[in-house]
């Protein structure tokens, strides 16, 4: 046995794993497998623990942590418990929802693989001092022609923050047993497909956004991290909806992707819809404009379906990921300048807005939440002044320094 098998091995004996049921593995949902990798990519088609006042889609705690003789079992469906006999070390995940939460946790040195590594609005971590996030040493794995088998066995990771059926759902090459190899012979799974419900093949529980992100923490036992940043989270949004106007005074708000063809007139509209994507919206307590227009996911619409939902706001999700203010900008004037675009209540009154990305995990959210706060309500919570530089201490929302501390390991 060389030294690279041996060190394989060894990493492999470090993890086992007792499954529960693994759920319904390759089904197609309501949306494809490519649509959901196009829309990471951001094209289109594609608990109630904190303050009285959160009402934000929490839940009951998810891990179990259960520490024997070192080691210890976290719990999540799909997959059910994993057992570990010590902290994975080398990990990989989709994208940046499960990304976020191991960088909120402190574990970015451990990052080895990424389906996607553009499109991360990563000027966020930018505005935490003391945080530096780079994904230069980190692996892409390619998910848009095909996901390679080999890559896994040749990284070797200890665990995959991922949901086990996104595979066989972006890849039909994928089989049950191939996702059973890979967890078997290389590393544990570990996650839940949280950025949308409603897929006939996701028929098992779903996560909220903190749920997922307090099952992470167990699995790389920070605990206090978790604490921390879940403190700065319930306290924004007790903050926030406590300062909210009266809900006749609040905007109706439609979803569009940034990637609609305005000049075309073709337009992909979205519900909030439950799930992680549009959780800053949801605890914003916004009236969904296009909630009694769409039935499923999402839908194509022309100028004139626009115009008769016509929402007081426009946001445009990925608007923070996936364009620069500059293209944003030259897109939304194609919208002032056509006909119908022009009669839009949200063009006359230029509530048109950037949105994020529906791949956030708890810094990212943290930083979407303050800017729909200040997009949405801005007599309530000033204006929000883009993604050039951040705000200044006293116009933010929330304690960056305790964000970058926690991050950090200053708990």
């Amino acid at each position: 046995m060389n030294g690279s098998e041996a060190t394989s091995v060894t990493r492999r004996r470090i993890l086992r794993t007792s499954v529960g049921a693994v759920g319904t593995l390759g089904i197609a949902g309501c949306q494809s497998g490519a649509e959901e990798a196009a829309s990471a990519t951001g094209d289109t088609p594609a608990e109630n623990e904190g303050t009285a006042t959160v009402t934000d889609e929490q839940g009951t705690t998810t891990g179990d942590a259960a520490t024997a003789s070192g080691s210890y079992s976290v719990s999540m469906e799909p997959v059910g418990e994993v057992t570990f006999e010590s902290v994975p070390d080398r990990w990989m995940t989709y994208y940046s929802t499960y990304g976020d939460i191991g960088i909120a946790l402190g574990q970015l040195d451990g990052l080895g693989g990424l389906f996607y590594v553009e499109n991360w609005p990563t000027v966020f971590y930018d505005w935490l001092p003391g945080v530096d996030v780079s994904f230069k040493d980190v692996q892409k794995i390619s998910a848009s022609d095909g996901i390679d088998r080999e890559v896994f066995y040749e990284m070797d990771y200890d665990i995959h923050l991922m949901d086990p059926n996104m595979l066989t759902w972006i890849d039909d090459n994928w089989s049950e047993s191939d996702v059973e190899d890979v967890r078997t012979e290389v590393g544990p799974f570990v996650g839940n497909h949280i950025r949308r419900r409603g897929y006939e093949w996701h028929d098992y529980r779903p996560y909220s956004l903190y749920e997922a992100f307090e099952t992470v923490a167990e699995v790389f036992q920070e605990r206090e991290r978790y604490d921390v940043l879940r403190e700065v989270h319930d306290r924004l949004l007790a903050d926030l909806q406590a300062g909210l106007p009266p809900e006749d005074d609040r905007p109706s708000v439609g979803f569009l992707s940034v990637n609609s063809d305005i000049e075309a007139g073709t337009f992909y509209a979205y519900p909030l819809g439950a799930g992680n994507g549009k959780k800053q919206y949801r605890d914003l307590r916004i009236d969904d404009a296009f909630a009694d227009d769409i039935d499923g996911a999402f839908a194509e619409w022309d100028y004139e379906q626009l115009l008769s939902a016509d929402p007081d706001a426009l946001v445009f999700l990925y608007g923070f990921s996936h364009t620069s203010a500059e293209d944003f900008e030259s897109g939304v004037e194609q919208l002032r300048d056509d006909p119908v675009g022009s009669q839009l209540t949200a063009v006359d009154e230029d509530r048109l807005y950037r949105g994020g990305t529906e791949y956030q995990g708890p810094i990212i959210n943290l930083f979407q939440t303050e800017a729909a706060a200040k997009q949405l309500y801005p007599d309530q919570f000033g204006a929000w002044n883009g993604l050039g530089e951040p705000l200044p201490e006293a116009e933010r929302l929330f304690d960056y320094q305790r964000v970058a501390d926690a991050i950090n390991g200053r708990v």
